[in-house]
């Protein structure tokens, strides 16, 4: 990474607002500025992350107000693609410096090279040391980018945005599609970032460990957290709790206001009553009783006013404690009929050989209602294991079976119909259950009276993922085998929350391909398997180890 300080380095948005095509207002006023060093950027998904960046990066125009950003900005967008008949130096933008460098030491000194080379005389020993610090040194400059994995694409993006020195660094999501070695390269990339500005969109929660401070935006507006990822959940609880502390203060505000009200109005009615009594027994003449009548309806009016206004004021009090308090549901769903007995046999694999990938060949067997985890390089073989064994692949020899009835979430969510409801969903997953108990068990899922009736194809990524969970669960026969395929991916971070917790209620047997290890440590897996030539058996420090570098090195030598 480059050591300078980049003090032309700023990053500000200033009464920014910006719509969508369609009217949706995402951000009204906006203003932000983003200090030096490193920046998590979190939110729920569509709070408007990826939007904001591209708004920084000049991909977007505001509505109103401004953006601005000072020194060289760099943008690394969710989704890369590269053109596939590129080189690497090609990709990294330095093929025209090269060959000119090259003309030069060959004895062409004509004045065109000099001029592309400027005074970037050792630019490539900066892009192979670049390459290296990111894990790629074995790929060379001259090979194509189509013999690269999908993960190495991601990283050969970043390499070429970091070899052109950047003041300001825009990263949004850049783990999703890596494996877990690059990850930690990525890790090591944020670790030692040295130049101005760096903010990072994600929901890795090792990645947002080694921020210096969070900025969560929610509903429009940006709050600042200090530190990384732990002491802004330590940070959450403690607002919640505080939060949870005002709406029980606030409640009970309100019921006092209330009671004070009720007995004000019955003290009124009480000296009206009285005074009425009063002027009978007296016989007052009838312009003192009006006067005197009218003075006690005044003071009954303006206490009864007073004690009004006072609780419109706590019932807004009341509404702005409620509103500090997040709306996190929780799924909460009882799955029995997915319960696996232990000794039961729920799937082998049989001298497994895959059409694809690097896996050789693989024996396994699998009992009652264990979690396995399925961890290796992209390209290995992973979702094409999962893939044979949901039945959608035919195997290059040997055997893999299911022994108990199973479901498949594969990463693109392709087994959802999107024309059809979220409840028409579940229902044809589930035939002959009935239509209420479907209903009954999706509101548990947090599709709830008109939610259950949205089509799949308008949800977000997280409610997306919840409602193909939801159909894949419910199904029937209820499935004791569970394989998921990079399931955080999309998610945003209470929609992980939200799945962890679903699958505390599955009592069948997990499989799955993931690279998101703090996940996976969350939903309690109990066996991890190593998918590379050979299928084998390791342990979460195994897993470690092998990030850390050592055998992740060899795994990189041996190309793919």
């Amino acid at each position: 990474m480059h050591d300078h300080s980049a003090p032309g380095a700023f990053l500000t948005c200033s009464a920014l607002s910006f719509r969508w095509p369609d009217g949706t207002t995402l951000f009204d006023g906006l203003s932000l500025a983003v200090g030096h060093g490193r920046t998590g950027l979190v939110g729920g998904n569509g709070s408007g992350k990826s939007t904001l960046l591209r708004l920084f990066a000049g991909g977007l125009r505001p509505a109103a107000g401004s953006v601005s950003a000072g020194g060289r900005l760099a943008h690394l967008p969710q989704d890369v693609t590269l053109d596939t008949a590129l080189r690497v130096d090609e990709a990294l933008g330095i093929a025209g410096r090269r060959a000119a460098v090259a003309a030069i030491e060959a004895g062409d000194a004509s004045e065109t090279n000099f001029e592309a080379v400027g005074d970037d005389w050792d630019v490539e020993e900066r892009a192979l040391a670049t390459l290296g610090s990111l894990g790629l040194g074995g790929l060379g400059l001259d090979r194509s980018v189509g013999e690269m994995s999908g993960g190495e694409t991601v990283l050969l993006r970043l390499a070429a945005l970091l070899l052109d020195r950047p003041d300001v660094l825009l990263l949004d999501e850049p783990t999703n599609n890596l494996d877990l070695f690059a990850r930690r390269r990525l890790y090591e990339a944020v670790d030692t970032w040295r130049g101005g500005i760096l903010l990072v969109v994600s929901h890795d929660r090792e990645l947002l460990e080694r921020v210096d401070r969070i900025a969560e935006l929610r509903s429009g507006s940006v709050t600042w957290y200090g530190g990384g990822w732990s002491a802004y959940q330590e940070a959450l609880a403690a607002g919640q709790e505080a939060a949870g502390r005002a709406l029980r203060a606030a409640e009970a505000d309100v019921q006092r206001q209330r009671r004070e009200l009720e007995e004000a109005k019955a003290k009124v009615a009480k000296r009206r009553r009285q005074s009425g009594k009063l002027d009978a027994q007296r016989r007052a003449p009838r312009i003192v009783a009006g006067a005197r009548k009218r003075s006690a309806q005044e003071s009954g009016d303006k206490l009864r006013g007073l004690h009004e206004d006072r609780l419109d004021a706590a019932r807004e009090r009341r509404a702005e404690a409620a509103d500090a308090i997040r709306e996190d549901a929780e799924i909460r769903v009882s799955l029995p009929g997915t319960a696996v007995p232990a000794g039961r046999t729920v799937l082998t694999l049989d001298a497994l050989r895959l059409p694809y990938g690097r896996l050789r060949e693989a024996t396994l067997t699998v009992h009652g209602p264990e979690r396995v985890a399925l961890v290796g390089r992209n390209g290995a073989g992973k979702t094409t294991l999962l893939r044979i064994l949901a039945g959608e692949l035919a195997p290059r020899a040997g055997e893999a079976r299911a022994h108990v009835p199973l479901r498949f979430l594969p990463q693109r969510l392709d087994v959802l119909d999107d024309g059809l409801s979220v409840a028409a969903n579940a229902a044809r997953s589930a035939p002959g259950v009935p239509d209420n108990e479907i209903r009954a068990q999706l509101a548990r899922f947090l599709f709830k009276g008109a939610r259950a009736e949205q089509p799949a194809g308008t949800l977000s990524g997280g409610e997306r993922f919840r409602a193909a969970l939801a159909a894949a669960v419910l199904a029937a026969p209820a499935p004791q085998l569970l394989m998921l395929d990079e399931p955080t991916n999309n998610l945003d971070m209470a929609s992980v929350r939200r799945l962890t917790g679903a699958l505390d209620a599955y009592r069948g047997a997990l499989l799955i391909a993931a690279h998101d290890l703090a996940f996976l440590r969350s939903v309690g897996v109990t066996r991890w398997l190593l998918l590379d030539e050979e299928l084998r058996e390791t342990d979460e420090d195994g897993v470690a180890d092998l990030l850390a570098g050592s055998g992740g090195r060899r795994a990189e030598d041996g190309g793919h």
